[in-house]
């Protein structure tokens, strides 16, 4: 009897090392596509400033953050400026202020009210009640006044 030099293969073997080399590649390759990738996405300088190019997540909610305190709403800015203006000016020159601007700007109507009330309220503070109320007009449907009647009770 004769022996073969050759090796034999056997049915239902799954494959040798560069068979199991490709399926880890297979499994492992996506996941670090996607990290290397993610990686780059965090590392393009987003800001605009070329101080620095790593822009990280905590740059990212850093800004968000900073931007919200700075950007107010305009009819919260124009209720403060008609407070401070308050305090120099009699309530009549300042509900002529509010007037216009709701003229000029349309969109601040609908805070028209709340801001005139909040004047009146602020006109009882500094003016007194009965003070604050002649000075009371029909801007904002006369909320000034519901707003030193508010205060005054």
């Amino acid at each position: 009897m004769k022996h073969s030099t050759t090796p034999q293969t056997r049915r239902g073997h799954r494959g040798g090392p560069a068979r199991r080399i490709g399926r880890t590649l297979a499994l492992v390759l996506p996941v670090v596509l996607v990290l290397s990738g993610t990686l780059a996405v965090t590392r393009v300088n987003w800001t605009g400033s070329p101080r620095n190019s790593v822009l990280t997540a905590t740059d990212v909610t850093d800004a968000a953050v900073s931007s919200k305190a700075t950007t107010r709403a305009p009819q919260d800015v124009l209720r403060d400026q008609l407070m401070s203006e308050l305090q120099d000016k009699n309530p009549g020159q300042v509900l002529t202020h509010l007037q216009q601007a709701v003229n000029g700007h349309p969109s601040l109507a609908r805070h028209c009210s709340s801001i005139a009330r909040a004047l009146g309220r602020a006109a009882v503070r500094i003016y007194g009640a009965s003070r604050a109320q002649s000075y009371a007009r029909p801007v904002c449907d006369t909320s000034f006044a519901s707003g030193v009647l508010a205060a005054h009770s």
